[in-house]
């Protein structure tokens, strides 16, 4: 596949702590989706703010073992970091350093010659409530001809202006070919439930809505046709819930790589793809996309994460 992806957003440091320890893991939510998509075989370009600290090269390192190219925004704050506990229900609870809340990239020339030769961009936890950032954005999208996927992915610790986010995401979802939302990025923007955000954003003219509702699956809402699918059930027991949205995303990205689904048929196999590689990557610790075949057998994957 000679497509070439790129992807916005964030990468980061992923602390967790919980009663076993302190682990550290690269992470991210648009580096997990560029990460993610090499695994799938798609050529993938991310673009995000990284530091010129040991926690920077520790990103740019693993970018670098996956394939992934990088295209580094400069930092004053060094690289972001994530600290995350688990709450009561395993869904991680994050602390975010003053890099991560104060992130920023820039938009040079090598930044919109990519974006303006990809097939596809996906946006993801990038900062909208920054409306001279979410300018630059859209102003290098109006260069190129590439399907917009984004996925808002808000933060407590990085949001500082609630309305403005949504402004921001609302300014780049009517023109986007894919946008994903889950259940919390509807109660912390819409204090709305998942459906009356989905049905919110097909209003407002997105191709395609992905919602992601956590134990109850998930729901793809393209045109006419609305399909639904549960979590899939795969063996194992699930360790970690942290990256299987990205999971599902970068998934549902790779499919939409062969062309656009035209029925009902061809979006459920979308779906169903990407709850598979979603519940896949729950079966291990860390936000490192997993594909169900890794399941039937020793995984040799389990090195970088």
């Amino acid at each position: 596949m000679s497509a070439r992806v790129v992807v916005i957003g964030d990468a980061l440091i992923d602390e967790l702590r919980d009663d076993r320890g302190v682990r550290e893991f690269v992470g991210g939510a648009a580096l997990n989706v560029a990460v993610g998509l090499t695994r799938l075989s798609v050529p993938t370009t991310l673009i995000a703010m990284v530091g010129d600290d040991e926690a920077g090269a520790h990103i740019r390192t693993y970018l670098a073992d996956y394939g992934v190219e990088l295209i580094a925004s400069p930092s004053a704050h060094g690289s972001s970091r994530a600290v995350s506990m688990r709450n009561a229900t395993g869904e991680p609870v994050y602390e975010f350093n003053d890099a991560a809340q104060a992130r920023s990239i820039t938009f040079g020339d090598a930044e919109r010659a990519a974006i303006r030769d990809a097939v596809v961009v996906a946006v993801s936890c990038f900062p909208l409530d920054d409306s001279a950032q979410t300018t630059r954005l859209a102003e290098a999208l109006d260069a190129s001809s590439a399907m917009l996927a984004i996925d808002p992915n808000p933060r407590t610790g990085m949001l500082s202006d609630r309305d403005e986010f949504v402004r921001g995401f609302e300014r780049l979802a009517p023109r986007a070919g894919l946008v994903k939302v889950g259940e919390d990025d509807a109660a912390l923007l819409y204090d709305q439930p998942l459906d009356a955000l989905r049905a919110r954003l097909v209003d407002l003219g997105a191709a395609a809505v992905l919602a992601t509702e956590g134990a109850s699956g998930a729901t793809i809402e393209a045109g006419d046709v609305v399909v639904t699918r549960p979590v899939s059930d795969l063996p194992g027991r699930i360790v970690d819930t942290m990256g299987a949205g990205d999971a599902a995303f970068a998934a549902a990205l790779a499919a939409l790589l062969d062309g656009t689904p035209e029925d009902e048929d061809e979006w459920a196999a979308t779906l169903e793809r990407a709850m598979d590689v979603a519940a896949a990557t729950c079966r291990f610790e860390g936000a490192l996309l997993r594909l169900p075949e890794s399941l039937s057998g020793v995984d040799m994957d389990r090195i970088g994460t």
